[in-house]
């Protein structure tokens, strides 16, 4: 129950599952629910935690299927803006596909705190994919928020545009500006050769 309600939770947002739709899911009947959990909030709380296991389980794999850390985050750009990601948010990022919900929950609440804990272990999965340099771990820490953020943010985009040119466009143009950003004579984790700079804060 919990797993399908990962995956829901992730296709459709807390607000367009109902526990109807949920039990039909898992084969069950609505009034079984209450014997496992208190309240749908109980059981989305719980599954937000669950709904970051395929991300987390997906960078401890590809660090360990690629020992070098520059393969690691190539293969980990390849397939997290890949249109195949983009189309299969039940089984997608949490991050992405959590966030709007994360948002509107009140603070302090279990999910906002489930939500905040799983950003924080795959940024930690991340900077392991970070290419060990003299900055040390808090510089890796920070290109890992910058390739968590912009990844999260592109893959919003496409599918928010999905059906139409730009949404597969959007995957592209970030995947090669992230993959630009760490080949030689880059500077690291500042914009992409030859991009401009951003304009100056108001």
């Amino acid at each position: 129950m919990i797993d399908a309600t990962s995956r829901l939770l992730r296709e459709r947002g807390a607000g367009g599952m109902s526990v109807q739709a949920l039990m039909a899911a898992v084969g069950l009947t609505q009034g079984g629910f209450y014997k496992h959990f208190r309240s749908k909030e109980q059981l989305v709380d719980i599954s937000t935690a669950r709904a970051f296991t395929e991300i987390l389980s997906f960078l401890r794999s590809t660090i360990e299927d690629f020992p070098d850390r520059a393969r690691a985050r190539a293969e980990l750009l390849r397939h997290y803006l890949s249109p195949e990601h983009r189309d299969s948010p039940a089984t997608g990022c949490a991050n992405t596909a959590l966030a709007s919900d994360a948002a509107r929950a009140a603070a302090g609440s279990p999910m906002r705190a489930a939500y905040a804990t799983g950003v924080e272990e795959t940024l930690g999965a991340l900077a392991e994919c970070e290419e060990v340099r003299d900055d040390g771990r808090a510089e890796s820490r920070r290109r890992a928020i910058v390739d968590l953020a912009t990844m999260v943010g592109a893959l919003t985009l496409a599918r928010g545009t999905r059906e139409t040119p730009l949404s597969d466009e959007i995957l592209q143009v970030v995947h090669e500006a992230l993959a630009a950003q760490h080949e030689p004579g880059s500077g690291g984790g500042g914009p992409a050769a030859g991009s401009a700079a951003p304009p100056p804060a108001p």
